[in-house]
């Protein structure tokens, strides 16, 4: 359909590169095409890729990917489609050295641990509200999470192991995405407002190079409702990025990152491609890079460079 849309491509050297997800919607494309334009970008070379399509682009003048990208946003939202710009030889790249930092719940994973674990005290609508705000930055992180771990006091720590048995699951092209990375010798990491109990299990599961998270202290079998040494928030999973960054020896420029709430925020914005996966509008308002459609494996269309024909 896409290809439909587009002017006759030109012979030209590429300098940028889009990605654009998969839309049954021809007028939201056409809309991106004319965009694309009117902004002074010629398609010079089409690439099908799993959820969508890659562009190969020129311009008469200099553009900025990430500043492209979030010009684009607002055309994005509209249409319901993922737009992002990255350059012709992406930098972070599969072709060097990289890390691969990531938010665990609703990320990594697909649900929010504390609200699974609330089901079980008949709480969880309560929680996840909590959850939600926080989230969206309308709540200290830290502030909030101690309210809600407060709520969990008295809960029989064998519920951890039911809410990662039964609640768990990965999120969608989790596995292919750290298994490419990890083939081309990336590092990856999972950095959580989360629960030790299950970045400790992931870690084992998914072969992670690095894992932080929050522990919940536990008495005599039961949770205490308390949260042990200092809060993995917003400006801890930043720090972590950085110190990661050094202590591998690989330039933060080649790094990636990728969350989905307010509290991700200072290490989306740090990491060399920075992306609001599925994230909330205010994050992906303020994120480089957002990606809302398909799975985390999508990630991998902005680390590589398109195929010319």
């Amino acid at each position: 359909m896409l290809k439909m849309l587009l002017p006759e491509l030109k012979n030209a050297e590429l300098g940028l590169q889009v990605y654009i997800s998969y839309a049954d919607d021809e007028s939201g494309l056409k809309r991106i095409v004319e965009a694309l334009v009117k902004q002074g970008l010629d398609v010079v070379a089409v690439e099908d890729v799993s959820g969508g399509w890659k562009l190969g682009l020129t311009s008469t003048h200099a553009q900025n990917s990430k500043a492209l990208s979030q010009q684009f946003r607002a055309l994005s939202e509209q249409t319901g489609i993922d737009i992002a710009f990255v350059e012709a030889s992406p930098m972070p790249s599969l072709e060097t050295s990289g890390i691969l930092f990531m938010d665990m719940d609703s990320t990594l994973i697909q649900c929010e641990c504390i609200d699974e674990i609330a089901d079980f005290l008949g709480i969880k609508d309560e929680i996840a509200s909590i959850t939600q705000r926080a989230m969206e930055g309308e709540l200290d992180f830290s502030e909030s999470l101690i309210a809600r771990v407060k709520l969990l006091a008295g809960l029989d720590e064998s519920v951890l192991k039911q809410v990662y048995d039964e609640r768990i699951r990965l999120t969608q092209g989790a596995e292919k995405l750290i298994e490419t990375v990890h083939q081309v010798g990336w590092k990856v990491g999972l950095v959580s407002g989360g629960f030790t109990y299950f970045t400790a299990l992931l870690k084992e599961r998914l072969n992670l190079d690095f894992v932080a998270a929050n522990t919940l202290e536990i008495v005599d079998g039961k949770l205490t409702g308390r949260v042990l040494g200092d809060i993995v928030d917003a400006n801890v999973k930043q720090a972590l990025l950085k110190k990661q960054s050094k202590d591998w020896g690989i330039d933060l420029a080649a790094s990636v990152a990728l969350g989905d709430g307010a509290n991700d925020l200072p290490m989306l914005n740090t990491a060399g491609l920075g992306i609001a996966f599925h994230a909330k509008p205010k994050v992906r308002e303020l994120a480089p890079y957002a990606l809302s459609d398909g799975g985390l494996d999508q990630a991998l269309h902005l680390l590589t460079p398109i195929k010319e024909d």
